[in-house]
């Protein structure tokens, strides 16, 4: 898949995963996607300083990024 459109298909994927980090008041920035086609996210809101956001960002947004785009290795948490 091209870059593009495996950039698209993150997006996406994204918004579709947005609302539960929403429903406890957080949410996530795309900063970029690299060549390793890791997704680097910054958790914002009440995201970005919760001690859970590393397991949320793991086990959440990383697991469901790989089922819609199995082509993602991982997903990187910035700062």
């Amino acid at each position: 898949m091209e870059n593009t459109e495996l950039k698209n298909t993150v997006l996406e994927a994204l918004d579709m995963f947005r609302p539960q980090l929403q429903a406890d008041g957080g949410d996530m920035e795309f900063i970029s996607l690299d060549e390793q086609n890791r997704v680097h996210l910054r958790l914002t809101g009440a995201c970005g300083s919760c001690p859970m956001a590393t397991m949320t960002l793991k086990m959440g947004i990383e697991r469901y990024l790989k089922d819609a785009c199995p082509e993602i290795t991982e997903v990187v948490q910035e700062a």
